[in-house]
C-alpha cells in the first residue's frame, strides 16, 4: 500500500535538498540555486542544479526529488529510501494498515468533490444568476484571461444549490461536509450551505490542488470574506493563497510579495508580480513563513502604512526573530496611507508598486522603529527600558553570530538617536541681563578639564584586553601570537600577559574557571586588578557574551595598543603566512586586521563596549 501523501510531503519538507546531495558531489552557489557535476554521469563542467523541491541534470536528464535521489544514488528501493530519510528526519513512517487505505481513499475522494465543486462554481458565474458577481469582478478591473487562471466562480444565491449540481455525479452532502462545503446540521436540522451568494476563490495547496475555498460576499453582508473550516486536506495556519503559481514565478526570479487578501493577491497577478501569495484571513505563521522561506530567501511581506498595518508588522516580526537566519531574511513593504495593492495599482499602475517594493527594508533596519514605538519620551527610565527591549529582541534570535550582529546595529542606532548634542555657550544673543540693549554678554563658563595621563590610559587599556582573554581563555589559540608581541606597560599587566600564556601552553582545555583558578593562586594582585571597577570593563568580558563580540573587542583593544603604522606592517606579515600556508588561523588574523584598519580609518568608536559587564566577570 503506497503512504500517505501528508507524510510524504513533510518528508520532502523536512529534508534539505542541498545538504542531501551535497554529501555526493560538492555544490556551489549558483543565484538561488546550487550547482555542481553531476553524480549519475561523469563530466568535467557542472549542469546538475539543486533546487528547494528538486535536482534536474541538464547533461543526463536525471530528474527528481529527496527520495529519488537516494534510490537512485544508493540503489534503494522506494521503502528503504523513505525509511532512511525518515530515519534523519525524526519521523516514524505510518505501518499500512486497513485504516490508512480508507483514509487516502478519502482524500482522493476529498480532492475529486472539491474540483467538481469548483467547476460547478465556475458554471455558475456564466449563468444569469452569476452575472452581479462577474460584473463584480470586471468592475474591480480582473480580465477574463485572470478569471479562469484563478477559477474564479459563483456560489449561487439559495441553499442547497451546489448539492442540487452535483448529485448527478454521485457526490452525497455526506462527502459535501467532509471536504468542507457544507455544515452538519443542528438537531433535526438538514446540512447547510457554507457559501451562498458569494464569489468564491478556490484555495490550492503547493501541487495545485484544490483544499478549500474562500468566499466573498456581494452587497454589504457580514463577514465579507469567509474561509472553508478545517478538514483533513485544509489547514489554514499551513496554507497561503496562490502559492501554486507563486512557485513558478519565484523559480524565475520573481520577488515573492505576501499582501493581505485574495483581490490583492490577483491584481498583483494580473500586473505582473507573479510570486504574490496571501494568508487566509490571520496573520502569518510560523508554517507559513517557513513555506514562505522555501521559496525564497527574503520574502517582502506588505503591510499597510496605518496603525493597523504596523501593528501586523510588528506583531510578524516578533514571531520571525527567533526562526532567522542569515538564510533566512524577511523584508518589509509599507504602503501608503490608504492604499493596498489593488488601489494601488489601479491609481499609477503597476510602475507605483514597483517603487515601494524598491524601497523596501529589511528587517534589520525596521526593528528598531517597531520596538521605539513602545517607548515614548526621552527619560532615563524610558531609555533604560528601550535599551533593554532592544537587546531582549535581538536575543530571541537563535542564530548566535546573527543576534550578535543585530545586537549591534540595534545599540548603535539607540546611542545615534540618544546622544544628546554639545551644549552651545550662552553669548546672550546681543542683549545684557533682563532683555536690556548694549550690555557686556556673559562669557560662556567652560570648567576646567583635568589633563589626560597617557600612562593610566594605556594601563586601562591593557586591563581591559587582559580581562577579555581571562573571561574567554578559548581566544588564546588565535590571539597568542599577537598578545606575546604587544608592548604592554611593565608591571601587572606584563606579568599577567606571561602569567596567561604559560598556562595556555599546558592548560589540557581552555575553561574559564580553571583559568580563574590558576590566576588567583600564581597572580592574586593580577587577578583583583582585573576584578577591579567591573562596570568600567567592556561588555566582552560577560561570561556569556557572544563569540562575535569578544573576538571584535579584543582585536579593538589590541588596535588601540598597535596604532595603523604598526597594523598595516603586521598585516602585510600576516599576508605572508597565509599566502605560505593557508592555514585557517592565519587567515582569521588577517581578516581581523583588515577589519581592525577598516575600522580605524572610519573612525568607529564603539560606545556600547563598556558598562555592560555587570556583577564579577570571571
Amino acid at each position: 500500500m503506497s503512504l500517505p501523501p501528508n507524510f510524504l510531503e513533510e518528508l520532502r519538507l523536512r529534508t534539505p535538498l542541498a545538504a542531501l546531495i551535497g554529501r555526493s558531489t560538492k555544490l556551489t552557489r549558483a543565484g538561488r540555486q546550487w550547482k555542481g557535476c553531476c553524480p549519475f554521469h561523469g563530466e568535467k563542467s557542472p549542469s546538475f542544479y539543486v533546487y528547494d523541491d528538486h535536482y534536474h541534470c541538464f547533461g543526463c536528464g536525471a530528474h527528481g526529488d529527496a527520495i529519488a535521489f537516494v534510490m537512485q544514488n544508493q540503489g534503494a528501493t522506494f521503502p528503504e529510501a523513505v525509511e532512511r530519510l525518515a530515519a534523519e528526519a525524526g519521523l516514524e513512517v505510518p505501518k499500512a494498515t486497513p485504516q490508512q487505505a480508507r483514509r487516502e481513499a478519502k482524500a482522493r475522494d476529498l480532492h475529486g468533490v472539491l474540483q467538481a465543486a469548483a467547476e460547478a462554481f465556475q458554471r455558475r458565474l456564466r449563468l444569469p444568476e452569476g452575472r452581479p458577481a462577474l460584473d463584480y469582478l470586471l468592475r474591480r478591473g480582473l480580465s477574463e484571461e485572470t478569471i479562469r487562471k484563478f477559477g474564479l466562480g459563483w456560489s449561487g444565491g439559495g441553499r442547497g444549490a451546489l448539492a442540487a449540481d452535483l448529485k448527478g455525479q454521485g457526490i452525497e452532502i455526506r462527502q459535501l461536509c467532509e471536504a468542507g462545503l457544507m455544515r452538519e446540521g443542528e438537531g433535526d436540522q438538514p446540512p447547510a450551505d457554507l457559501f451562498f451568494n458569494r464569489v468564491m476563490f478556490p484555495i490550492r495547496d503547493r501541487r495545485g490542488r484544490i483544499i478549500s475555498f474562500g468566499g466573498r460576499i456581494l452587497g454589504d453582508g457580514q463577514p465579507k470574506y469567509v474561509n472553508g473550516p478545517e478538514t483533513e486536506l485544509f489547514s489554514k495556519r499551513r496554507s497561503l493563497y496562490g502559492l501554486d503559481l507563486a512557485r513558478e514565478a519565484a523559480f524565475k526570479g520573481a520577488p515573492v510579495v505576501v499582501a493581505e487578501g485574495y483581490m490583492d493577491v490577483i491584481a498583483l497577478h494580473q500586473a505582473g508580480f507573479g510570486a504574490a501569495v496571501a494568508p487566509l484571513g490571520t496573520a502569518l505563521t510560523e508554517d507559513q513563513l517557513a513555506e514562505l522561506w522555501r521559496l525564497t530567501p527574503e520574502p517582502l511581506l506588505c503591510f499597510d502604512g496605518d496603525a493597523a498595518g504596523m501593528r501586523a508588522a510588528a506583531r510578524t516580526a516578533e514571531l520571525a526573530l527567533a526562526l532567522l537566519s542569515p538564510e533566512r531574511r524577511l523584508g518589509f513593504v509599507t504602503l501608503p496611507k490608504g492604499d493596498d495593492p489593488d488601489t494601488l495599482i489601479k491609481g499609477g499602475g503597476p510602475r507605483a508598486f514597483q517603487a515601494v517594493l524598491d524601497a523596501a527594508q529589511p528587517l534589520s533596519g525596521v526593528l528598531y522603529d517597531m520596538v521605539a514605538s513602545r517607548f515614548p519620551g526621552a527619560t532615563p527610565e524610558s531609555r533604560a527600558a528601550l535599551r533593554h527591549a532592544l537587546e531582549e529582541a535581538a536575543g530571541k534570535i537563535s542564530d548566535k553570530f546573527l543576534a550578535g550582529e543585530y545586537r549591534r546595529a540595534l545599540l548603535d542606532r539607540f546611542f545615534a538617536s540618544t546622544r544628546r548634542p554639545a551644549p552651545q555657550p550662552w553669548t546672550g544673543g546681543g542683549r545684557g541681563e533682563r532683555g536690556g540693549r548694549g550690555r557686556t554678554p556673559i562669557p560662556a563658563f567652560t570648567p576646567p578639564r583635568p589633563s589626560i595621563d597617557p600612562d593610566q590610559v594605556r594601563g586601562e587599556q591593557a586591563r581591559c584586553l587582559l580581562a577579555i582573554t581571562a573571561a574567554h581563555p578559548w581566544l588564546l589559540a588565535e590571539i597568542e601570537e599577537a598578545l606575546g608581541q604587544l608592548d604592554l606597560p611593565a608591571g601587572l599587566p606584563d606579568r599577567l600577559r606571561q602569567c596567561l600564556l604559560a598556562w595556555h601552553a599546558e592548560a589540557p582545555a581552555l575553561e574559564a574557571a580553571a583559568l580563574s583558578d590558576h590566576l588567583r593562586k600564581t597572580e592574586p594582585e593580577g587577578w583583583e586588578w582585573l576584578r577591579r571597577f567591573p562596570r568600567m570593563l567592556p561588555a566582552a568580558v560577560a561570561p556569556d557574551a557572544l563569540p562575535k563580540l569578544v573576538a571584535e573587542q579584543w582585536w579593538y583593544f589590541f588596535g588601540r595598543f598597535r596604532g595603523e603604522a604598526a597594523l598595516l606592517a603586521e598585516r602585510q606579515e600576516a599576508e605572508r603566512d597565509f599566502a605560505a600556508s593557508g592555514d585557517p588561523a592565519a587567515q582569521t588574523r588577517l581578516i581581523r586586521l583588515n577589519e581592525l584598519l577598516a575600522a580605524q580609518r572610519r573612525g568607529e568608536i564603539e560606545e556600547e563596549a563598556f558598562g555592560d559587564a555587570a556583577g564579577d566577570p570571571h
